[in-house]
């Protein structure tokens, strides 16, 4: 074996082994990822039961039930809502007509069971789908987006 063909086989090598740790890297990645929806994103394309997903939006008025460490509220973005389950210590800033977004999966009862709460301060922290689809429905308040 001559030295060229000595080289081109290393870098055969190398390119084979760099491959195989970027694909088994992308394939950890994509088990990774969880989506973020909206109600009504929700509403008109229903997710199965048991994948993940983050849903976001605002608590609904008058959905937010305590029972010790459980707390059961609706999430909404003015044009669905979905009921959540959550067990555990809900953030400071989490409150009724507040932006928040949980992330889990819906239960076979069609209830969202979250296992982690993000309370959003208001609608500036928002994605951007939440914030435009508040805005469509007319629930965005302005003069708190104003405010710096």
């Amino acid at each position: 074996m001559s030295r060229r063909q000595r080289r081109l086989v290393l870098i055969g090598v190398v390119f084979a082994i760099l491959s195989l740790a970027v694909g088994l890297a992308l394939n950890a990645f994509r088990e990774s990822v969880v989506f973020f929806v909206t109600p009504s994103e929700l509403a008109a394309k229903p997710v199965e039961t048991g994948k993940r997903f983050r849903i976001g939006g605002l608590v609904k008025q008058g959905s937010l039930v305590r029972e010790g460490l459980s707390a059961r509220f609706e999430v909404t973005d003015g044009g669905a809502s979905f009921p959540v389950v959550y067990r555990g210590l809900l953030p400071d800033l989490f409150r009724e007509q507040q932006g928040v977004v949980a992330e889990g999966a819906f239960d076979a009862a069609g209830t969202f069971r979250a296992d982690t709460v993000l309370a959003k301060h208001d609608e500036r922290y928002m994605p951007k789908e939440v914030a435009d689809a508040l805005k469509k429905q007319g629930v965005w308040r302005e003069e708190s987006a104003a405010r710096k």
